[in-house]
């Protein structure tokens, strides 16, 4: 297996040099953070918001605030939500345990999963139109390392393009431009080329392996009794959608608690060995735009980019005050996600809101937990007004 690709487009980027020493920033008690909590969930009027904070690769804290419904029942810490993107992450970590087991090749082109040519197979729900790909060569440079790093060339989905048809915009592997269709090209080589159940290979390997019970890529009939509806920006209630199809882009439902756990055992990097895991969170290919979306957008000059941002493998990794670092949001109209881990004292926050409006709290909310930690807050969100830090 390999961790780095040959050519040099997946090299580690030259960070600029650490400290020998993250500047020291304690955990704040529990009364502290849920002070904080209620102040910034006043300030964007959010409902619902859950939060954990992982320390020295440990769970020290998880707690939830709010409501779950617009019944006024309490959000709480097994309360199912929505994981979002924040799915892509995970997905990634169960692809790793794959390559490390030699089921799949991160940079093997992703044809050679396949007995015949991949834009010669049918259109099946769930996945994408792959014989719109039919005249354009280039999808055959596709590897699962590209679609990992969003740099397939893809836009975000089929169906934002003009015509709804799936098209390469770039060289494979040449930029970053975030897709989830691209992440559900790789659930297709696992599923159709590979013969596996995705759905099953993360329950297996993921959620029963890292206490993670009120896990699923699917709507399980026991959510219901303790379930999450969201508010949209402009405060209207959006009931939880039962998603009956797996999604490597999307579909997770989860708790704070069981993406607490997660959380934990990604920094210690459990169920890989330390070469992988650290693959994970390197930087892959450097980021060229001035935001994260839209996905296609131009990209801006060297001179203006930030030179510690870049992919890594279903993450984004930068350096910042404390060293090295890396990220995931998780996004749609009623859900607003992030986790933020530094990797010094394998410190990380994961913040669940079941409200769109508390993203504005996010920057906020990671530095009281964690400190300064450089995230690139302005890239993930684009020019949104953040709460001020006191």
């Amino acid at each position: 297996m390999r961790y780095l690709s040959v050519p040099c487009l997946f090299a580690l980027l030259p960070f600029a040099a650490l400290a020998a020493e993250p500047p020291p920033h304690s955990v704040p008690s529990r009364a502290a953070l849920e002070a904080e909590v209620a102040r910034v969930m006043e300030a964007t009027s959010a409902q619902g918001l859950a939060i954990a904070v992982i320390d020295d690769g440990r769970v020290v804290h998880v707690s939830a605030h709010g409501k779950r419904n617009a019944a006024g029942d309490p959000l709480q810490v097994d309360t199912i939500m929505y994981g979002a993107s924040l799915t892509k992450a995970v997905f990634a970590y169960t692809v790793m345990q794959l390559d490390e087991e030699g089921v799949i090749d991160l940079d093997r082109p992703i044809g050679g999963y396949f007995p015949e040519p991949l834009t010669d197979y049918p259109v099946v729900p769930g996945y994408g139109p792959w014989p719109d790909l039919a005249d354009d060569e280039r999808w055959k440079a596709i590897t699962a390392r590209i679609l990992l790093t969003h740099s397939a060339g893809f836009a975000n989905f089929a169906f934002l393009e003009p015509d709804g048809k799936l098209r390469i915009h770039f060289d494979p592997g040449t930029r970053y431009a975030y897709s989830g269709e691209g992440l559900i090209l790789l659930q297709y080589v696992l599923e159709r080329g590979l013969g596996l159940d995705l759905g099953q290979e993360m329950q297996r390997r993921v959620f029963d392996r890292f206490g993670m019970p009120r896990t699923n890529m699917t709507w399980r009939e026991d959510f219901a009794g303790n379930l999450a509806d969201g508010w949209t920006v402009d405060g209207q209630v959006e009931p939880h959608d039962a998603r009956s199809r797996v999604r490597a882009a999307g579909s997770m439902d989860t708790t704070i608690a069981d993406m607490a756990n997660f959380a934990a055992a990604y920094i210690n990097g459990e169920g890989l060995s330390a070469q992988g895991a650290e693959a994970l969170t390197s930087a892959q290919l450097a980021i060229s735009t001035a935001s994260q979306f839209p996905s296609l957008q131009a990209e801006i000059p060297a001179s203006e980019r930030r030179a510690d941002l870049a992919s890594g493998l279903g993450v984004v990794v930068f350096d910042g005050p404390q060293g090295a670092g890396f990220f995931k949001g998780g996004h749609n109209d009623s859900t607003g996600n992030t986790w933020v881990c530094v990797k010094a004292r394998k410190r990380c926050v994961v913040i669940l809101s079941n409200d769109v409006r508390a993203e504005r709290a996010f920057p906020r909310l990671v530095a009281f937990a964690l400190g300064d930690t450089g995230v690139p807050w302005a890239w993930e969100y684009g020019q949104q007004a953040f709460l001020p830090r006191d």
